[in-house]
Parts: C-alpha cells; sequence; structure tokens
C-alpha cells in the first residue's frame, strides 16, 4: 500500500522569496499562513541553532492548514560532540522545549551530523539508543543525516533498521548519497538547485525525482539509485518528505511545487 509524498522547504523567512514566491506586499507575520497552504510540509531549521518557546510552536501550528506537517532539525548541541552516548541531557532539553505544542502538526525530527564525524558502531548505537520512541502522547520518528562516507556501510544500515530510523536521502556534490530506505517513512534533503532555473531544478530532475519519490512511497526503492543493501528495502508503503534545500535556495519552493505537481498528477490521481 503507498503512501504519501510531501516536498517541502527549509523554513519561511528567507527576504529573497519576497515578490518571487510570496505576493510583492504580503505581511511578513503572513508568510508562514501563505507558505503552509501552497506547500505540504516545512523544515522547521531555527531549532538547530537555539531553542524556542513553547508559545511559538503553538503559533507556527496554529498559522498553519490541516493536514500540514513541520519537521524538526534538532539542537546541535545533541550532534556536535565527540561521544554520543553523553547527549542524553541536550537531547531531553531539545525535545521537552514545546514540540509537543505543535500537536498533530509534528512529524519526523532530523538529527544532523558534521561532515567530520565518523561512523563508530558502538558511538552511534549508543545515541540511537537515546531517542524517545514517543514524546507525551505522541509517537516521534527520528531521520539521522551523516555526512561522512565512512556511514555507507550496512552496520550503519541495520542500526537504524533496528529502530526504524530513517538514514536521510542527501543529494549534495560534497557528501554521500545513502538511498537504503531503513524506516517506514524516507526523509530527502535535495540540495543541488540553481536559482538559474525558475523551477530550481531543470524539468527532467523533477521528473527523476519525482520517479523515485513515488517508487520509495509504493515501498520500493529507486533503480537508478546505488543501494547498499537492495534485498533489504522492500516495504509495504512509506510516507515521504523531500525538502529542497541550500543551493538554488531562492527557487526552493518553486522546486518544491513543481514536483508535487508531477507527483500528484500521476501518484495521487483518482
Amino acid at each position: 500500500m503507498s503512501r504519501q509524498v510531501r516536498a517541502g522547504i527549509g523554513g519561511w523567512t528567507f527576504e529573497p522569496w519576497r515578490g518571487v514566491f510570496y505576493p510583492k506586499g504580503l505581511r511578513q507575520a503572513d508568510e508562514l499562513a501563505y507558505a503552509s497552504a501552497h506547500l505540504p510540509v516545512i523544515e522547521i531549521n531555527s531549532t538547530y541553532y537555539s531553542s524556542q518557546k513553547p508559545e511559538s510552536f503553538a503559533k507556527w501550528a496554529a498559522a498553519t492548514p490541516e493536514g500540514f506537517i513541520f519537521t524538526v532539525k534538532a539542537s546541535r548541541f545533541c550532534t556536535n560532540r565527540k561521544v554520543l552516548a553523553d547527549a542524553g541531557e541536550s537531547i531531553g532539553k531539545f525535545l521537552n522545549q514545546g514540540l509537543i505544542e505543535l500537536g498533530d502538526r509534528l512529524g519526523p525530527i532530523l538529527w544532523q551530523f558534521m561532515a567530520t564525524k565518523r561512523f563508530d558502531r558502538d558511538d552511534f548505537e549508543s545515541f540511537l539508543n537515546l531517542l524517545p520512541a514517543r514524546l507525551e502522547d505522541r509517537p516521534l520518528r527520528h531521520a539521522v543525516e551523516v555526512r561522512h562516507e565512512s556511514f555507507a556501510q550496512e552496520a550503519f544500515l541495520d542500526l537504524c533498521r533496528a529502530r526504524n530510523v530513517a538514514v536521510c536521502l542527501t543529494e549534495h556534490a560534497e557528501f554521500p548519497m545513502i538511498a537504503d530506505p531503513t524506516a517506514d517513512f524516507v526523509y530527502a534533503r535535495l540540495m543541488a538547485g540553481d536559482d538559474g532555473i525558475e523551477t530550481g531544478y531543470a524539468p527532467d530532475a523533477l521528473e527523476r525525482w519525482a520517479r523515485r519519490l513515488e517508487a520509495y512511497a509504493e515501498g520500493g526503492a529507486p533503480e537508478d539509485l546505488p543501494h547498499i543493501a537492495p534485498a533489504a528495502n522492500q516495504a509495504a508503503g512509506r510516507d515521504v518528505f523531500a525538502f529542497f534545500i541550500s543551493e538554488g535556495k531562492v527557487r526552493a519552493p518553486a522546486a518544491a511545487q513543481a514536483l508535487m505537481d508531477r507527483v500528484e498528477t500521476r501518484f495521487h490521481a483518482p
């Protein structure tokens, strides 16, 4: 059984989007409402740098329509450390800053690691064991974004599969792409856009990514991406979250909308 594909952006406050994505004259206070009405998901990035107030999370949730999802980028103080087993207190502080106020808008949490962080099985297993399955009455989904080639191995994938933790599918010139799904959802960050292209990505690239994300949603894995353990890549169906981030940021909303148009036309049509 297939699940849902959602494509979105990182954050919603970005001056160059004004007059490009946001209509001219739109109040900054109304930008989240506008973005969430035109995209199904947004990754909150500010939480990576500093804590937010519970009132802020509640306000953000209230500004968005029914069915909208926020994913949340975890604090750097949880992941940017030599010994990951020592991250328990920081993880607790991050999760309990008010995320629960997002209610049913709360989607996966992204734990991003520095490019210098190498895979150490015991170290990383200790970290994964610190990630709770629930926050009060809400189930949690966790995704990890690793940026060192040493993670491209079955031992790492096995740790994540055992805990239903998604390995972020990253498209970036300098970071490894690990395309094996390891959870009941897929988290992708597409960072190879171009502001010189009106839709951020060229039409043929958007079409390829639409097909790939559909393959994940349908429970398989795209055949045109390399896989470390292909035999383990089948499932009944997966939710898919994809974000246009970094390069080509001005055109990121257009890229997300163009991808959703392709997915909805072919994948969600009655």
